[in-house]
Formats: C-alpha cells, sequence, structure tokens
C-alpha cells in the first residue's frame, strides 16, 4: 500500500512490550485499588458495627433512659447518625431528628441486610430526611436494629479512598520498566536490523563481511555463526568460480594453442611435403635422368622426410609436456654426467663448427625430473648456439645452489640475439630468421620444448645478451 509507515522491529518490539507492561501494571494497580478500597470499608463498617453492638447492649441493659445512653455514648467520629429501626421497619429513634417520618425503612439495603444476616452496610445513598449522604452501617439486635451513619464529606472521601502514594509508586515503577524496555528492545531490534541488512544482501548474491560486533547474548552468537557461515560459504563459492574460470581459461588456452599448433604445423608441413612431392614427381616424369642427378633428388627427399621426423618427434614432445607433471616419470639424474654424454654425442658437429664446448657442473648436481626432457634442454640450447651463435665458444655451467633449486646457464660469444626478439624467442615456430632457420633444418620448436620442460621440472627461464658478444640462457630447475 503506498504511502504506508512500516515501523522498525526495534520500534514494534518496544511498543508490544510496553503495551504489555501497562496492562500488566494497570491490572495489578486496579486490584490492589479496589482490594485496598474494599478493605478500607470494611474497617469503617467494622468500626461502626462494634459501636452498633454497643449501642444494643446499652439498650437491652437500661431502655427506658435510652436518650440519656445517647447522651453519655461518647461518638467516635464527630457527626455522627445513630437511628435505631424496628423489625417491622418503623423508625423509633434518630438523634439528627426532632420528628421521625412515618415511611418504612425496610428496603433501605443495609436494613434488609440486616435483618437477613444480621447486619449490612450501603457505601453512599442520600437521605431525604436529611438531605445529606451518608455511609450507612446497621446491626440487629433481638428486637430491634441499630443504624450508624457518618456524613460523606470530603474526609470521609479521602478516607475510603485507597492511598494515593502507591498510585504514584507504581507509576515510577512502571516508567523505569519502560525506560528498560526501550534499551533492551533496542538491542535486539539492533541486531535484527542488521540481520535483515545480511539476509537483503544475501538475496542479493552480494559480498558479505560484517565486522561489526553483535551483543554478547544468545541472538548475537547466532547471528555472528551465521554471518561466519555464509561468508565461508561465499568464499568457497567464490574459490570454486575462481577455479572455474581459471580452468576454463586453461582449457580455452589449450585449445587456442593446440589450434595456433595445428596451423603452424600445417604450414610447416607445406613445405617438406611440397619439396618432396616435386622431387618424386621430377623422378617420374623423366626416368632417363642421370644416375646422379637421381641421387640428388632421393638425398633431397631424405634430407626433408629427416625435417619431417624432427617436427613430428618436436610436436610429440610439446604434446606430453602439455598433458602435464602428472603423467611424466621422474628419478634422479646428474646434470653434470648428463651434459657429459651430451658433449660427447656432439663432439662432431663441435669440431665441424669450429666451436668448443666447456662444461662447469660441480659433481652431485642432482635433479628430480625426466631424464628426456632434461637432455632436450641441454641438448637443444647447445643445437642453437652450434647452429645461429655464429661463435667459437660454448659454455655450460652451474650458477647458483640453494635448499630448492639450481641455477644453470648455457652461452656462447656469438652475435647475440636482437633485443626486439628476446620476449619471444620462446613462443612455438617463432623463428628470428625464418630462411637460415628452415635452411639448418630447424622446427622452430627447440625453444618452446626447452621453456615447456624448464616449467615441468619447476624452473624459469630467459635469454640475454652478453657483454661484449653472445648470448646466454639462464635458467633454474627444482631439486
Amino acid at each position: 500500500m503506498a504511502g504506508r509507515i512500516r515501523l522498525s522491529y526495534h520500534t514494534r518490539l518496544f511498543f508490544m512490550l510496553l503495551g504489555f507492561s501497562w496492562m500488566l501494571v494497570a491490572s495489578f494497580v486496579a486490584f490492589q485499588y479496589h482490594r485496598e478500597k474494599i478493605y478500607k470499608v470494611e474497617k469503617l463498617d467494622g468500626q461502626l458495627q462494634l459501636f452498633n453492638a454497643h449501642m444494643i447492649d446499652a439498650l437491652q441493659t437500661d431502655s427506658i433512659d435510652f436518650l440519656a445512653t445517647i447522651a453519655r455514648q461518647r461518638l467516635p467520629i464527630d457527626g455522627l447518625r445513630v437511628s435505631v429501626v424496628g423489625v417491622d421497619g418503623s423508625l423509633v429513634f434518630d438523634n439528627t431528628l426532632d420528628s421521625l417520618p412515618g415511611e418504612n425503612h425496610l428496603d433501605r439495603h443495609e436494613i434488609s441486610e440486616a435483618m437477613r444476616i444480621g447486619h449490612g452496610f450501603t457505601i453512599r445513598r442520600h437521605s431525604r430526611s436529611t438531605d445529606n449522604v451518608y455511609f450507612y452501617s446497621a446491626t440487629r439486635g433481638d428486637d430491634l436494629i441499630v443504624r450508624s451513619a457518618v456524613p460523606y464529606s470530603l474526609p470521609l472521601h479521602e478516607v475510603l479512598e485507597a492511598d494515593r502514594t502507591f498510585l504514584w509508586f507504581m507509576g515510577a515503577v512502571t516508567l523505569a520498566m519502560s525506560v528498560l524496555a526501550y534499551f533492551a528492545t533496542r538491542r535486539i531490534g539492533r541486531t535484527v536490523t542488521r540481520l535483515n541488512r545480511f539476509a537483503e544482501k544475501a538475496e542479493r548474491g552480494e559480498s558479505v563481511y560484517d565486522t561489526e560486533a553483535f551483543p554478547h547474548d544468545e541472538l548475537g552468537s547466532i547471528s555472528t555463526h551465521i554471518i561466519r557461515l555464509y561468508a565461508r560459504l561465499q568464499r568457497t563459492m567464490e574459490e570454486r568460480d575462481s577455479e572455474h574460470r581459471r580452468a576454463m581459461y586453461e582449457q580455452e588456452e589449450k585449445n587456442r594453442i593446440k589450434k595456433q599448433l595445428t596451423n603452424n604445423i600445417n604450414h610447416e608441413l607445406k613445405t617438406p611435403v611440397a619439396s618432396i612431392k616435386v622431387c618424386l614427381e621430377t623422378i617420374l616424369d623423366h626416368r632417363d635422368l642421370p644416375a646422379r642427378k637421381h641421387w640428388e633428388f632421393v638425398e633431397l627427399c631424405y634430407s626433408h622426410t629427416q625435417r619431417l621426423t624432427g617436427l613430428l618427434n618436436d610436436v610429440a614432445a610439446i604434446t606430453r609436456m602439455d598433458d602435464g607433471a602428472a603423467n611424466i616419470a621422474k628419478e634422479p639424474v646428474d646434470i653434470g654426467e648428463l651434459v657429459e654424454e651430451i658433449a660427447h654425442s656432439l663432439s662432431g658437429q663441435l669440431q665441424k663448427s669450429g666451436m668448443s664446448l666447456s662444461v662447469d657442473i660441480p659433481a652431485g648436481s642432482v635433479v628430480e625430473g625426466n631424464r628426456a626432457f632434461l637432455c632436450s634442454i641441454f641438448r637443444n640450447l647447445i643445437d642453437n648456439a652450434i647452429a645461429y651463435s655464429g661463435g667459437s665458444e660454448i659454455r655450460v655451467r652451474r650458477d647458483e645452489a640453494s635448499a630448492e633449486a639450481y641455477t644453470f646457464s648455457v652461452s656462447d660469444n656469438g652475435a647475440g640475439i636482437p633485443d626486439e626478439h628476446l620476449e619471444r624467442i620462446f613462443e612455438r615456430f617463432y623463428r628470428i630468421d625464418k630462411g637460415r632457420s628452415r635452411l639448418m633444418g630447424g622446427t622452430g620448436l627447440g625453444l618452446a620444448i626447452v621453456r615447456n620442460a624448464v616449467q615441468l621440472h619447476g624452473g624459469i627461464i630467459y635469454a640475454a645478451n652478453r657483454h661484449p658478444s653472445g648470448a646466454t640462457f639462464i635458467f633454474t630447475l627444482a631439486r
């Protein structure tokens, strides 16, 4: 409904508690007030009943001298009216009247009650005889009824009224209870309001990190546990979503790399396949070729098939590495012995290129890894230095050792690498000099294999130019 005012939980709870408290106090005060009033009426009636009894005793012992008895009797209350009524209802005596009225008094409440049970009273009634208002109390004797009446003046009204001090006291108590109820409900209301804000945020899916402290009570403890549980659930969901996004990104990246790899492989296969096709077509179309020319085409076909074999081997290695470390068998590998074996196998190429290879790796440099992939790291780096550096020296050394990893470097004293290519040389099928690389039989995957193999062994790799000449590849391998 438009314009409807919505009270806060604190306000509603406060007014509910306040209304209940006031009704309870009002009921108690009314009950107590009524009881006190009845007590005072009964007390006054008891005093008058005692006076009436004395009067009845006096009349029974000295009925002839009745007026003298009345004169001698000291009235307990100023202005007290004393009447004597016969059992037939006729007025026999009244100390406030000079002449007695002839009306019957049996219809008076206090008289009828005295006739029925021996005594009775009327709190307030107007007297036609005296034109005053009285409190009446009547007591029956054997053959008469003595009735005493107190004028209903302001002093009597105050006597019969309940003590107002009690009312003021209960009013003060009620006010104090209202103040306490306000602060108690405000404390609860704040907790409920904060929980309501939390519920609204949770419904909208917002992050909730409520750092405000709740009261140290049951409701505060429950509220704190609810928010902590939700925050823990929220963090779990965020971590799950983050892992899902990361997995999706990794999968998309793998798909992108595979697609790029497929396109690059397709491109790389075209040249050797086309060359082989041309050679074979030439041989088939010219069967009378000289033997020397014939063998040249065969050797060219063999060269291209070797390049295709190397490309397929490199692609297989890349694919294995992309599958992750969980699928790779590992064993302790002595890097010094491994590099010495590589140096021995490359001695012919080194001699042919006029280059020297020095190895400076202390004994006992053992890495927990895959021997084939570790071999591919050093083999590819040394092969690249032989094929493309144009220098005269290659150096392999262990630079640093820590409790977690070793740091190795492979460097040469050749022409170095142009700075604009340093950040991209580890990309798949990236070549600095494409023509020369293909001429040397390179697949463009060597450094990509090196980077993947290093990462597979918990390390990092980067390339830099040396001063005054040459390039160096520095990488780490986890122990």
